[in-house]
């Protein structure tokens, strides 16, 4: 049986999204995630980062994807990042994908991939860039077609202060009129809880809205 996710580009960030983006954060941080993030992860940290980010997208440095269930409860997020030098107008970078533990394996990922690439297309970018330390993530990157550049070993360290190696992958994108309704900061896709995350379909009667405006060309 299918399950509603609405996907959505944050076009402001009230409270209830900062307290939901950062129960996710601090989940994922707590399982093991490196994703910048050292434990201890207090709430406050966790906040404090969001906010930032808030305003990095106010700025249109970035644009900051959410997936809610039907309840409303954010269960997953993921980055655009916009704001490249001068130098690469062409690219943008995927980061911060989280899936809360409690809805992984259901398309979550899949489906905030698919708007994030849809937005970098809609936007002119036409390379995009990632790095995960992640298994799961790396199978869900290579089953959307992103190239593995390679491994960088000791890149980083897991929240438990163990050394840990990042991947690089990247994907080239062109802009299609399936990429023009995939930006739509706001739909709703359907996934499956009894599958892994390799893709999520389309609701017909997902609802458009304004589409977030372009980053300046300034690196944050």
């Amino acid at each position: 049986m299918q399950e509603a996710v609405h996907i959505r580009c944050l076009q402001s960030f009230s409270e209830r999204e900062i307290h939901g983006l950062s129960d996710v954060l601090i989940d994922c941080v707590e399982g093991g995630a490196s994703v910048s993030f050292m434990l201890p992860m207090p709430q406050a940290k966790a906040e404090a980062y969001w906010r930032r980010t808030a305003l990095s997208a106010e700025r249109g440095e970035l644009s900051v994807f959410t997936a809610e269930d039907a309840a409303g409860m954010i269960i997953g997020t993921v980055q655009l990042l916009l704001d490249q030098p001068e130098n690469q107008p062409h690219r943008g970078d995927i980061a911060k994908m989280l899936v809360h533990r409690r809805a992984r394996r259901r398309g979550v990922g899949a489906a905030l991939l698919a708007a994030a690439e849809g937005l970098a297309a809609s936007l002119g970018k036409t390379l995009l860039v990632l790095d995960t330390a992640s298994a799961d993530a790396e199978r869900l990157y290579s089953r959307g077609g992103w190239q593995l550049c390679g491994q960088i070993p000791d890149y980083a360290l897991y929240p438990d202060g163990r050394p840990c190696a990042t991947k690089v992958f990247f994907k080239f994108l062109t802009v299609t009129s399936a990429d023009a309704a995939r930006s739509s900061p706001d739909r709703r896709v359907k996934v499956d809880p009894t599958r892994s995350a390799s893709g999520a379909s389309m609701d017909t009667t997902a609802a458009a809205g304004s589409r977030p405006r372009a980053a300046r060309s300034h690196h944050p």
